[in-house]
């Protein structure tokens, strides 16, 4: 066997405190290592070009890169390898960057430890073996989870490429947040101007398949054939039949449910259609609040409808879909402000929420647009809006920015003034983060043209002052001195933080998440749409805070890449899976329990039980190998002897 080594510099970031040259002298002693040389930038085309000329002029049968990490460039090399002819399998990288040269600065240690790298990488090379692709058909269509901007965004473009589309929601109306908002800044357009086109668009799209009020409930199988459960919620109300009169919402004696679209600052009715321009505009049925399904007295609504569209018997149905990919887009959630016991801990009626505010100000809110105070109906004339309030405070978990919060504070500001005149607006803040077009223009005409009052520091309490009105004590940091300021309403930035529930659909898509409920893309920089899990990608909020013009921009990158995919007469299949030698095998059944993907089934050979791999459905992730107590499971590419010879190369060394 011919090995060739390939020392990068990467400029100065390896080169600066590793010995290139003196790694690649001391790869030429290393077993079956016929070639080996350091260069600038190994990824750059003259770097792969040499690659290329020392594998036909030299003969190699394998390559070894020593770089940085094989989470960026690991495709770049193989298919470098491809180019040449060699299997694209017959490589390996060492981490010389990420792993050496930028965690220590003493060059000889650097220098030493990134030879033995080099080393482990060529003894498991010498073990490997060409594997090879399989090829297989797949299905064009493709699942949106999730109907926010970012959704619908994706589906239209999907759609519009030609692919079928199943649009789901666990609302009744698709729109998200958006939906909810009063107008968008910076440009102040009316939100359901920019919207209400484009959710008429998804229901009227001959390629788009809309389920609302319904939810994912398991995906098995693989990228260009995943099996879709869908579990479809009862509305009781035949969808099929109303046509979104309205007459039921306005006889139900059940006046007093909360309103979840318009944020609880109002009631509705217990069977409702949540706001004027909602796509589907169906009415449905909040089985907790109706008198009918809690009592079983009432039924108005069944003997006013005119379609007999009411259904007291329905129940919840699961549907099965079959889908070549997956685009998540579910979202956020505000997160739990009532932890603030200083800003009231959602005690005070007049201390809400920014998303509240908005239906306040919002024509279709329960207001009708006008300004009111949810404790006496009343107009503010002082409003003080407190930023950061669960973003950027360490305190409580909450590292991050939540991204928009500065430029949506700005926007209320100006409506304030827009629809009170007199009125006079407060906000504290941290510092102001308006960072794309138009941004901090806006923020400036808010404080120059509206007058309002910019604070910078920190709220530590809000108190009634037992005359309707509330204090807000805070600390104006540019001038080093405690502030007072007597607010008939407060309004709190709250941050997000991933759409509840979104923990359990990443568990169920077999996708990551962090901690704070937002889907981990592949890479930072050069993934952001993708997941670890081929066919599935990521849209909108769900993979961290973003504004409008992202998460629409987010939804039509992911659409690219599903049309990319499946614009593919054939998929191929990845050869690094997992295999079972059954005559090892003695069915105890571990792999098929720890298998995240569903691809390790039981069969019966000669009458007894034995593990079967599902090619296609493996992800090669190696838990049922490292599991098995026989050792009967191999996973191509990382087998017990290649891992095994990497350690004694190690040990040796």
């Amino acid at each position: 066997m011919k090995i060739g080594v390939f020392i990068c510099h990467c400029g100065s970031n390896i080169a600066g405190t590793v010995d290139c040259k003196a790694v690649a002298d001391i790869a030429r002693t290393y077993p079956d290592v016929a070639f080996s040389t350091d260069t600038m930038y190994t990824c750059s085309e003259p770097g792969q070009e040499e690659i290329i000329e020392a594998i036909k002029t030299k003969k190699l049968d394998g390559v070894v890169v020593a770089s940085c990490t094989p989470r960026m460039h690991e495709p770049t090399f193989r298919r470098t390898l491809e180019r040449a002819g060699l299997n694209k399998y017959m490589f390996e990288m060492a981490n010389i960057r990420e792993h050496v040269s930028w965690i220590g600065k003493d060059k000889e240690a650097n220098t030493n430890k990134a030879a033995e790298l080099v080393r482990i990488a060529v003894e498991k090379l010498r073990h490997d073996a060409p594997l090879f692709s399989k090829s297989f058909e797949s299905t064009k269509r493709v699942l949106v989870i999730g109907g926010g901007v970012a959704g619908i965004q994706a589906a239209l473009d999907c759609a519009d490429a030609g692919l079928d589309v199943l649009l789901v929601e666990r609302e009744t109306y698709i729109g998200g947040k958006m939906a909810k908002l009063d107008k968008t800044f910076p440009t102040v357009d009316c939100s359901s101007c920019i919207l209400g086109p484009k959710m008429v668009d998804v229901a009227q799209h001959p390629k788009i398949t809309l389920m609302a009020a319904s939810e994912v409930t398991k995906v098995s199988g693989y990228v260009g054939n995943f099996d879709v459960e869908i579990k479809k919620k009862a509305t009781y109300v035949d969808w099929s039949k109303c046509t979104g009169c309205g007459a039921c919402t306005e006889k139900c004696p059940s006046k007093k449910t909360p309103d979840k679209f318009n944020e609880f600052v109002g009631p509705t009715t217990a069977i409702n259609i949540p706001f004027p321009q909602a796509i589907p505009k169906k009415a449905a049925i909040n089985p907790e609040f109706c008198r009918k399904l809690t009592s079983g007295k009432c039924g108005i609504c069944a003997k006013l409808c005119p379609t007999g569209a009411i259904n007291y018997e329905m129940q919840d149905e699961t549907v099965t879909e079959t889908v070549g990919a997956i685009i998540a887009a579910t979202g956020y959630d505000l997160m739990d402000w009532t932890i603030y016991g200083e800003y009231g801990g959602g005690r005070y009626p007049d201390v809400i929420t920014s998303l509240q505010y908005e239906r306040l100000m919002s024509a279709s809110g329960p207001t009708g647009g006008h300004i009111k105070r949810p404790s006496d109906g009343k107009e503010p004339k002082s409003v003080v809006f407190i930023q950061c309030v669960g973003s950027r405070d360490r305190s409580i978990d909450r590292p991050y920015c939540s991204g928009f919060c500065c430029m949506y504070t700005a926007k209320q500001a100006v409506l304030t003034k827009d629809h009170i005149p007199d009125s006079q607006s407060y906000v504290f803040y941290m510092d102001i983060r308006a960072n794309a077009k138009l941004y901090d223009e806006f923020t400036r005409r808010a404080i120059e043209e509206y007058g309002t009052q910019y604070i910078r520091g920190r709220v530590s309490v809000i108190q009634p002052d037992g005359n309707g009105q509330y204090i807000v004590r805070g600390a104006d940091t540019l001038l080093g001195k405690p502030v007072e300021v007597k607010a008939d309403l407060v309004v709190l930035a709250v941050g997000i933080e991933g759409s509840k529930g979104a923990s359990k659909l990443a568990e169920t898509l077999h996708i990551s998440y962090d901690s704070f409920g937002f889907f981990l893309e592949s890479h930072v920089k050069l993934r952001p749409v993708e997941t670890n899990t081929a066919g599935v990608y990521l849209a909108g909020v769900a993979q961290g805070p973003k504004d409008i013009p992202s998460s629409v921009a987010q939804g039509s990158a992911a659409a690219a890449k599903v049309i990319g995919l499946l614009s593919k007469p054939r998929l191929e299949s990845d050869p690094q899976i997992s295999s079972v030698n059954i005559s090892r095998c003695v069915g105890c059944g571990k792999c098929v329990r720890v298998c995240p993907f569903q691809a390790i089934v039981e069969t019966e050979i000669r009458g007894e039980k034995k593990a079967q791999v599902i090619e296609a459905v493996c992800q090669g992730c190696g838990l049922c190998t490292a599991t098995c107590p026989q050792g009967a499971i191999q996973l191509s590419h990382f087998t017990d002897n290649q891992i095994l010879a990497e350690v004694d190369a190690l040990c040796r060394s």
